[in-house]
């Protein structure tokens, strides 16, 4: 009897406890994800997120120059970013070029000078539409991928363990990406200009009845050193742009799951908008040079 009285106290205690509401202290994952989602955008958190990625941008390209190097680890980024990234890049390259060709020789058309169809695409896409396509197309398909992978470690506490194991996450995850894309972008350039200078060939061959001697003669002809120079410099920076906000975007993921699908989304567009303004610099600061 004494030992059933003791439990039925205990048990009339315990079901006293469960009945009491419970204090609310922090939030859970769930309600800061929302909370933070619903939070209005000021210029205090402006200044931190541009504050938050200078200061990833300086440790990544510090680390760079301190061993180890993962040679293996940049290798395996330039094959999934360069050879990756191929397919889309041609295909972008040469309807843009095809397009921009069936475009532009119905107005020179009227002034006579559709043999000059060559040049405009040419420079067209040297100057301007093949560096900022290639690096749309890298934004759109490498540096998604880069987010929700940085994110997906760091809602699964992968990126701790890195960290209770002695490896810099900057050093061995962000640096081998930025190194990476900022080799191939120039490379994906080139693919892009060369196949939307071959893309015009073909509708001003079948199209425009211009012979591939003119078109190619006035393609060359039309270029200038600060042309390929800008075209080659271009791409470095929209390189490093879209390395590193992918990568800053995913090391900040939260929330789970959907904080992973809300991070790539950050990452594509920011990338994509970062890449129209500093293009917009850039030929400012190469035309100004440009006689």
């Amino acid at each position: 009897m004494r030992w059933n009285a003791l439990y039925e106290g205990n048990q009339s205690r315990s079901m006293g406890l469960a009945g009491r509401p419970k204090a609310q202290h922090a939030l859970s994952i769930a309600e800061f994800s929302a909370t933070m989602a619903t939070m209005p955008l000021s210029p205090k958190a402006g200044v931190k997120e541009v504050q938050d990625l200078s200061f990833l941008t300086a440790k990544a390209f510090a680390s760079m120059f301190r061993r180890p190097f993962y040679v293996r680890d940049i290798l395996q980024q330039m094959d999934l970013i360069g050879v990756g990234s191929l397919t889309v890049v041609m295909l972008t390259g040469f309807f843009t070029g095809a397009v921009l060709t069936l475009q532009t020789s119905k107005e020179l058309s009227r002034f006579g000078a559709v043999g000059f169809t060559g040049g405009l695409v040419s420079v067209s896409l040297v100057r301007e539409l093949g560096p900022v396509l290639a690096a749309l197309m890298v934004a759109g398909r490498v540096g998604s991928g880069m987010a929700s992978e940085l994110g997906s470690m760091l809602v699964t506490e992968q990126i701790n363990a890195m960290r209770a194991l002695g490896t810099d996450p900057i050093k061995k995850l962000v640096v081998p990406r930025v190194l990476a894309t900022v080799a191939m972008m120039p490379v994906l350039t080139i693919v892009a200009d060369t196949l939307g200078i071959i893309g015009g060939l073909a509708v001003a061959l079948n199209v425009l009845h211009i012979t591939t001697n003119l078109y190619l003669s006035r393609a060359w002809d039309s270029l200038a050193y600060m042309d390929l120079f800008g075209g080659l410099l271009k791409p470095l920076v929209f390189g490093a742009l879209v390395s590193v906000v992918s990568c800053h975007c995913g090391l900040r993921t939260y929330g789970g799951t959907q904080g992973v699908g809300r991070s790539t989304t950050q990452a594509v567009v920011a990338s994509s908008v970062l890449i129209l303004i500093s293009d917009f610099f850039l030929s400012r600061l190469i035309l100004a040079y440009t006689k």
